[in-house]
């Protein structure tokens, strides 16, 4: 698949369920290999994301099979050898695996991560929770070697709630004796799903959601069985989706709760919002309007993975609205594109002010995950017909985002 064509101007109508959410199959893929057996993942999503992890997987020694959106891992015979550049380069979530092998081998070697060009992304924060640890580190030549031999439970303090390093020191206190508290912790609702696994998995840890997690290392551990939460950011690009283009859709297998801020910003812009435990709805009979400025923040806060999706359903609604990216230094690359539709942006630092006007078609590139998913959502309101390149950054996150849209009325098509 090389481009998506996309007719705009149909607004969109239907049910969709929810992918799984790929922010948290990753983690939990990389935490099977702690007990030996075979641990068996439902909801998990047919992403280029989530092929990868499973080629690291067998390159590390574990059985995989896959069945429609079930995953078995069998992690009886794990290697704890290196992880080489070809399969770490291609997502950063990838850099999890070092809690993970560390806890099952006391050792890993790992290529520096890779993923969407967004900006400086150390790993400093993961090295220093795992050095906390006791783990000895080494960076040589673009790898990243790792010795546990005198792991012990700490406290490990983050200067800023790290999503990644919050999972790989959840991942290597599982196997560390004594007690692990993170301190500063992620709240997001991928590490709860993480830890939900790993409790599964007979690991002791409590506290996640909130800044301080406390493990209890040294269980014994097993496979365990788990599905996965819906992944509250495809969810958001759907309701933005609808946002711009138009129309009544209606979202299961997500949770409401993992959606608030997005639902609170949605709701101020125009659009009539319902949900249930487990859905939500959206009916725009009109344009969306310019809100109050848009800050992104770790969670609960607006999440960053929404700006691009939200920036683009208001581009073609009325009104001003300002957005503080906070998070990334490069999550505006989008807007370069949005304004060749007609898009009306003016980007000083990490300021962005969208003034919201008719869009017209453009042939448009998108060049990281949630950019390029921003320009689908803008095409689907434009006038004309788009061409969209860099769909492969698309199919890292997203799961048949092209046929979820044609169910509910869209003209996109790849070519």
């Amino acid at each position: 698949m090389c481009e998506f064509e996309i007719t705009g101007g149909r607004p969109l109508a239907g049910r969709l369920a929810v992918q799984g959410a790929k922010n948290s199959v990753l983690p939990i893929l990389a935490a099977a290999v702690l007990a030996p057996g075979e641990s068996v993942i439902h909801n998990c999503p047919d992403l280029t994301d989530v092929a990868a992890t499973l080629d690291i997987l067998r390159l590390l020694g574990c059985t995989v099979a896959r069945e429609g959106d079930t995953v078995q891992v069998d992690a009886s015979r794990v290697r704890c050898g290196c992880v080489p550049e070809k399969l770490m380069g291609g997502m950063r979530s990838s850099v999890v695996f070092l809690g993970a092998l560390l806890s099952r081998c006391g050792g890993a070697e790992l290529s520096y991560p890779g993923g969407c060009e967004l900006g400086p992304r150390p790993i400093d924060l993961h090295l220093m929770a795992l050095r906390t640890l006791g783990v000895k580190v080494s960076e040589e030549g673009g790898q990243v070697v790792c010795r546990g031999d005198g792991m012990r439970g700490e406290q490990i303090c983050l200067s800023i709630p790290s999503v990644g390093a919050t999972e790989n020191a959840m991942l290597a206190a599982c196997g560390c004796p004594g007690v692990t508290t993170i301190v500063g912790a992620a709240r997001e609702p991928e590490i709860e799903d993480l830890q939900s696994f790993l409790r599964a998995m007979g690991a002791r840890i409590e506290g996640a959601g909130s800044p301080v997690i406390r493990i209890e290392g040294g269980a014994p551990l097993h496979p365990a069985e788990h599905t996965v939460i819906g992944d509250r950011i495809a969810a958001a690009t759907y309701l933005c989706a609808a946002g711009a283009a138009g129309g009544c859709v209606t979202l299961t297998g997500v949770d409401p709760g993992h959606l608030t801020a997005v639902l609170s910003v949605l709701r101020e812009a125009g659009a009539d919002i319902q949900t249930t435990p487990g859905s939500v709805s959206i009916l725009c009979a009109a344009p969306l309007y310019g809100v109050r400025p848009v800050r992104t923040a770790p969670h609960p806060g607006f999440p960053t993975d929404a700006q691009a999706p939200l920036m683009a359903a208001l581009c073609c609604g009325t009104g001003a609205t300002m957005f503080v990216e906070n998070m990334f230094l490069s999550r505006y690359r989008h807007v370069g594109e949005l304004t060749r539709m007609g898009a009306d942006i003016q980007v000083d630092g990490r300021v962005a002010v969208v003034t919201g006007r008719p869009l017209h078609a453009a042939r448009v590139r998108g060049s990281d995950l949630r950019g390029a998913a921003a320009l689908v959502v803008a095409a689907l309101a434009a006038r004309g017909v788009s061409r969209l390149s860099g769909v492969n950054h698309i199919l890292r996150g997203y799961q048949d985002l092209d046929g979820n849209l044609r169910a509910l009325g869209a003209q996109i098509y790849p070519v």
